[in-house]
């Protein structure tokens, strides 16, 4: 591509209408839907195994697609040691129009907006662990990675979420969980597993009936 010299380039700007931060969008934001705070109040602050930590989450990823918010997924921030809830996320894509809206990347930001911290696994502070309803997808693989959690619980992995409900989960290694334990981020699997699955069912069943929506990244034309 030729290269435009700098006299050129300010000539051809002054042609055009500049710029203006007026015209664009400076913010976002990614909320939790009000019916969470519903669904959230006779559920303990600390919930002390990872199956109470688990069955919160697939409560709240059984409605979630529901009310129409987004998928069958649901994410919660906890202290490790104490089981205190910091967090709860849900998938907002459908809500908010904005695709990184994933369960996981709500949790884990809530978290850190709650604590004043980009970093959750920060010197002095408590272990916190992140606990979602399946294996995270490429971009929460990243956004897992970066968030300082020490230990992942998920409730199963494998091809049953992309064969049941149709959504593509992104090229994910092979060997992720071996990449989490080599970063110091301990994999807790197959946590009520099986209610996972039922969730996923009935999503399945919503969205051949039309009253879900399976929302995917574009196929390649080959």
């Amino acid at each position: 591509m030729p290269t435009v010299q700098p006299r050129i380039r300010r000539v051809l700007y002054a042609r055009l209408s500049p710029m203006d931060i007026a015209d664009l969008a400076t913010r976002f934001s990614l909320t939790l839907p009000p019916w969470v705070g519903e669904e959230i109040v006779d559920v303990p602050e600390v919930l002390a195994s990872h199956q109470d930590r688990m069955a919160l989450v697939h409560r709240l990823a059984a409605r979630n697609f529901r009310e129409g918010n987004g998928g069958p997924f649901a994410a919660i921030v906890v202290e490790s040691g104490s089981g205190q809830v910091v967090s709860v996320g849900v998938n907002v894509v459908l809500s908010t129009g904005i695709s990184s809206g994933h369960a996981e990347v709500v949790a884990l930001g809530l978290a850190q907006a709650r604590l004043g911290r980009w970093d959750l696994g920060a010197v002095g502070s408590p272990a916190h662990e992140l606990v979602v309803n399946w294996r995270p997808c490429v971009q929460c693989y990243g956004a897992t990675l970066w968030s300082g959690v020490t230990t992942l619980v998920v409730a199963g992995d494998g091809p049953e979420l992309e064969e049941m409900t149709g959504f593509d989960e992104g090229p994910m290694r092979e060997d992720w969980a071996a990449q989490f334990e080599g970063r110091g981020i301990r994999v807790v699997t197959d946590v009520l597993r099986d209610e996972a699955m039922a969730v996923y069912r009935d999503y399945a069943v919503q969205a051949a009936m039309g009253d879900a929506v399976v929302y995917n990244a574009r196929a390649g034309e080959g």
